[in-house]
């Protein structure tokens, strides 16, 4: 005689806490404000906000979707596209971006960025700029007045290997950065090492420092980049813990809206 089979308690679905939350609110209401069904080719970032958008660009539907090409600026986000089953593209094939979306560690009042905390700055720069619009996701941590005031780990600069000790002693010498140091990983021994292979230097500079010295560091002979994106963004979106979103846009104004995007 067969058993009786118990039967399957529903599952539950978890709420997102607060911060993911906050993250995905800027994340859809920046797709559903940026992503329309003209635009073909579209920049994909990298960070923690960034999966809330590829899945607001899944929700647009099959039909939307059919012939977009996205182009990722790291090896998280061109799994996301994969996955997703969304066209995969590279920079070098689609040079001319409709629009790109990113995340970002630090936002001040004029739009200028801190990236490169996930080590990827140097593509999401290259990707950015090749995009006719450039709009950035985040939650309400990442909303500063001036950059250097939320986020501690200061400027990432990936440099070649070769070349970090004489990069970290200009930086801490000529720069004025005592605290600039080789951003070692985590579940390695040894260094973080980028998609392209080079070493990241964290720079904390001083909030008064930081009036754009992404030119001055990158002259430096093994800097590859800096990850400093100045006058570069059209809009920041910002996700609160109140359910709503603030707009920064780069005309100076500040919106802010409640998130019908967020189901």
């Amino acid at each position: 005689m067969p058993q009786p089979v118990a039967a399957r308690k529903p599952e539950v679905v978890k709420p997102l806490a607060a911060i993911e939350s906050s993250k995905r609110l800027a994340a859809y209401t920046a797709v559903d404000h940026y992503i329309k069904p003209e635009h073909r080719i579209i920049g994909i970032g990298s960070g923690s906000t960034v999966p809330y958008v590829v899945d607001r660009i899944v929700q647009q539907g099959v039909e939307a979707n059919k012939g977009r090409v996205f182009v990722p600026t790291g090896f998280q986000s061109k799994q996301l596209i994969v996955n997703a089953g969304l066209g995969l593209g590279d920079v070098d094939e689609y040079p001319s971006i409709d629009v790109t979306i990113d995340g970002a560690d630090e936002v001040d009042r004029n739009l200028n960025c801190i990236k490169g905390g996930g080590a990827c700055h140097l593509r999401e720069k290259v990707v950015a700029e090749a995009a006719e619009t450039f709009v950035v996701v985040a939650d309400y941590r990442k909303n500063a007045e001036s950059l250097g005031t939320n986020y501690p780990p200061g400027v990432p600069i990936e440099v070649v290997p070769f070349a970090y000790v004489k990069v970290l002693n200009t930086l801490r010498k000529t720069f004025g950065c005592p605290k600039a140091a080789l951003r070692m990983a985590v579940k390695k021994a040894g260094p973080v090492v980028t998609d392209n292979g080079n070493f990241v230097i964290d720079a904390p500079f001083e909030p008064g420092q930081l009036q754009d010295p992404a030119t001055q560091i990158k002259l430096l002979t093994g800097v590859v980049e800096v990850g400093l994106f100045c006058k570069m963004a059209k809009a920041a979106y910002f996700g609160n813990e109140d359910g709503t979103v603030t707009i920064r846009k780069e005309d100076g104004t500040v919106e802010q809206i409640a998130a019908g995007a967020e189901a």
